[in-house]
């Protein structure tokens, strides 16, 4: 078994070269944000980015976070983070119908600005949003003390939004409007 922070250490390291700067160590993922696991471990040793990573790391990386960012293909041969990428890929996710509520955690010193503009994507390609409060909560302590915002997210979807799943249970949406938030 290998250590937490080792896990860690790894987790961080496939979340930056899947979901922003694959660059950092002369990686390739195809338009599906997919990443040849092979080509990731040599490259990633190569560069000196991270020490002696392999397939079992790798694979017990994505079988162990709580938060399950990542996904291996069905052949093993293939990895990508399951959302959350600051560059253009296309998850090729299906168009979701929401509950009639959903959740963003954030910290309290960006309300005002929430409340003005709505929630943006900022770096990332979508906003993301939780099926429950716990999460958000979560989410929202990250960035400072929390709050937790309430999205109309039917009420979007029947006005013409659009809301993606992700296979961690992320719901995506491009930006939501200050008028479907409640604080």
């Amino acid at each position: 078994m290998t250590s937490q922070n080792q896990l860690k250490h790894i987790s961080k390291f496939l979340s930056l070269v899947l979901r922003h700067k694959p660059e950092t160590i002369g990686l390739t993922l195809d338009p599906h944000g997919w990443a040849n696991i092979d080509e990731l471990i040599h490259k990633a040793s190569t560069s000196n980015e991270i020490e002696n990573i392999d397939r079992d790391l790798i694979q017990e990386v994505v079988d162990t976070n709580d938060k399950k960012r990542f996904i291996m293909s069905e052949d093993g041969q293939h990895i990508r983070a399951n959302q959350g990428h600051s560059i253009r890929v296309d998850l090729q996710l299906q168009p979701s119908v929401p509950p009639e509520f959903l959740y963003h955690g954030t910290a309290t010193r960006f309300l005002d600005s929430i409340i003005e503009q709505g929630l943006k994507p900022q770096q990332r390609q979508h906003v993301h949003l939780s099926a429950d409060t716990e999460t958000a909560v979560s989410v929202g302590k990250r960035y400072g003390k929390p709050v937790i915002l309430k999205i109309k997210a039917r009420l979007m979807y029947e006005q013409g939004y659009e809301f993606y799943l992700s296979e961690n249970g992320v719901w995506l949406t491009s930006y939501v409007l200050p008028e479907f938030i409640l604080s």
